[in-house]
């Protein structure tokens, strides 16, 4: 069976299925494979028809079941310091390198290594499976599969997302709302500053305003999660051309990472009021055609499980550990949540090494995850 699954993870890791990439090749290679064994799938693909997140079924034509999830993109390798070949299988010292070995190649691997397991017993319930696209630059690619899923006849009752946990059950993470802020104000020579709108100014002021908003966020507190509150930060800021020409143009993104309860109209609503009617009026009586706008870059929601529930008790037999907890990282769980299926995050690896140089998945966090899929598929099949 390890043989299996190396020789699976190095087919994976060979595709550069970097967000900005295609990740056809890689599809057709799932979804071959899947055939071969009998297995139906279905594409849907972008609306340029470079991508496609791959959906899967097995076992009775009805719904309920499990789905098994993994997103098939990684974050890229530029400006990091490999001493392996980052799209390369290497395999020493018990521990397999290569970009997308934890997050998340190396659940898909065990995914397809399990599948002869799961087909060589009757399945009394049916099971799924969803591979998506553009998961790391906020859950993008995933939005035509879900659709897909709340309208079927066929809809699964559980789902399994195997982002690297270290082989933990997770029953929560935050949600994530990404923002970007254009401000145009008025050019002049800066020895005329005063008749002009800087634009940087501008959004300064609003990014102070943000930083308010995120302090009285952060009065709303959950101890499960690290840290225990919304938080709020600009990541990235662009303005200004010359020091001698006042800024007409500043950009700049933040985001918001919030509890899963935690609404956020109620703190954009003020942040929006706070532009129209504090910000603009002044900005406006200097050149009207001052403005400033906010475009939204991603969002996902949040995850909240019930960690008692039936599902939960099942999963921590099939990865024989019951000691749930939450992460810091997002995924897909809440959309499929949302959707109608009961999402739980239980996978290889760590966190601590994806996104990293010379990331890996130890041979041993591979090994307990095709146990929990072979407990799995006993399961299904009882």
């Amino acid at each position: 069976m390890s043989e299996r699954v190396e020789s699976i993870l190095a087919t994976l890791l060979a595709f550069d299925t970097t967000s900005r990439e295609s990740n056809l090749a890689l599809i057709d290679y799932l979804d071959s494979y899947l055939q071969d064994l009998g297995i139906s799938t279905r594409r849907f693909y972008d609306a340029e028809g470079k991508k496609a997140n791959l959906y899967a079924h097995s076992g009775p034509a009805r719904s309920g079941g499990v789905m098994l999830s993994g997103h098939t993109d990684v974050v890229p390798v530029d400006g990091q310091q490999w001493t392996v070949a980052p799209f390369q299988l290497t395999h020493k010292n018990g521990r397999y390198y290569g970009r997308g070995s934890a997050d998340m190649k190396g659940f898909i691997a065990c995914v397809l290594a399990s599948m002869p397991e799961f087909l060589a017993r009757p399945l009394n319930q049916p099971l799924h499976l969803a591979f998506s696209y553009d998961e790391e630059v906020g859950c993008l690619g995933v939005r035509s599969l879900v659709d897909h899923l709340k309208t079927s006849a066929f809809k699964p009752s559980l789902c399994i997302i195997g982002e690297p946990t270290e082989m933990r059950p997770v029953y929560g993470h935050k949600g994530k709302l990404a923002m970007r802020c254009d401000i145009h104000g008025h050019a002049c020579h800066s020895a005329y500053a005063p008749q002009g709108v800087n634009a940087i100014e501008y959004a300064a002021r609003v990014i102070s305003k943000l930083g308010a908003l995120g302090e009285r966020l952060a009065e709303t507190q959950d101890p499960r999660f690290d840290p225990p509150y919304s938080t709020l930060q600009v990541g990235v800021i662009n303005g200004g051309t010359a020091l001698n020409i006042v800024p007409e143009h500043c950009q700049f993104d933040f985001e918001i990472r919030h509890l899963p309860d935690v609404e956020l109209d109620t703190t954009l609503a003020e942040l929006t009021q706070y532009v129209d009617h504090e910000l603009l009026s002044a900005m406006r009586t200097k050149a009207a055609h001052s403005d400033i706008r906010f475009r939204q870059l991603s969002q996902y929601p949040g995850l909240l499980t019930d960690p008692q529930s039936e599902f939960a008790g099942w999963l921590a037999q099939w990865s024989e550990n019951d000691a749930f907890s939450t992460v810091a990282f997002g995924t897909e769980g809440g959309l499929f949540d949302q959707a109608g299926v009961a999402t739980l995050i239980c996978g290889p690896g760590s966190m601590e090494q994806g996104h990293k140089a010379d990331e890996y998945v130890s041979a041993e966090q591979i090994q307990r995850c095709m146990a929990m899929l072979n407990k799995l598929a006993q399961w299904m099949a009882g």
